[in-house]
């Protein structure tokens, strides 16, 4: 009876062996024996290092004038009277001279831990993912998402964000200096009416 039970247990754990192996074999058939681990399925985890830098500005001015003016005299004589000097004149002056200018430059380093969403049918990847930072009550919002060519994803599983198409970054920021960099209410309201 003992050689039974010894039997049916070497032959459970030599099915499970080979199950695993199986399973095994199936989750690494696409990955090389001679290469490092390279996150190319859903679900893998890679490292969005962003780089960004942007610098904008633009400038414009309008002159515009305008002046005319009407004048008329009359003097003379008639039936030897003599007519007195009429002198009649009109002057209009407009002038206009405008200029604006605006200019914004912005820069972003960090770097994001994101996950593989989907893998298109070209094999390119489909990546998001999202940090915040919180320090004494400021708090900073990363998020981003596009798709990355497999062959952009480097060797410690890390790609550069401008190595990532239709990519969507967006920075926010939430706290006492943001609160104290916009203007006030009296202004806004000025702004609005005029």
């Amino acid at each position: 009876m003992e050689r039974i039970i010894s039997r049916a247990t070497f032959l459970a754990l030599a099915l499970a062996t080979v199950v695993s192996a199986q399973d095994n074999f199936r989750m690494n058939a696409s990955r090389s024996l001679f290469s490092d681990f390279k996150a190319l399925s859903i679900g893998d985890a890679v490292t969005i290092i962003v780089v960004e830098s942007s610098k904008a500005s633009n400038e414009a001015s309008t002159a515009t004038g305008r002046s005319s003016s009407l004048g008329a005299k009359a003097e003379g004589e008639a039936f030897n009277e003599t007519i007195p000097s009429i002198d009649f004149g009109v002057s209009t002056n407009n002038e206009f001279d405008g200029g604006g200018k605006t200019s914004a430059k912005g820069e972003v380093k960090t770097r994001i831990s994101a996950t593989i969403d989907s893998v298109l049918s070209n094999g390119n990847l489909v990546v998001s993912g999202s940090r915040r930072i919180t320090i004494n009550d400021e708090e900073q919002r990363f998020s981003i998402k596009g798709v990355v060519r497999p062959a952009d994803v480097q060797a410690d599983n890390s790609v550069y964000s401008y190595n990532i198409s239709n990519a969507e970054i967006d920075v926010q920021n939430d706290g006492m200096i943001d609160r104290n960099t916009e203007p006030g209410l009296l202004t806004r309201l000025f702004h609005w009416i005029f």
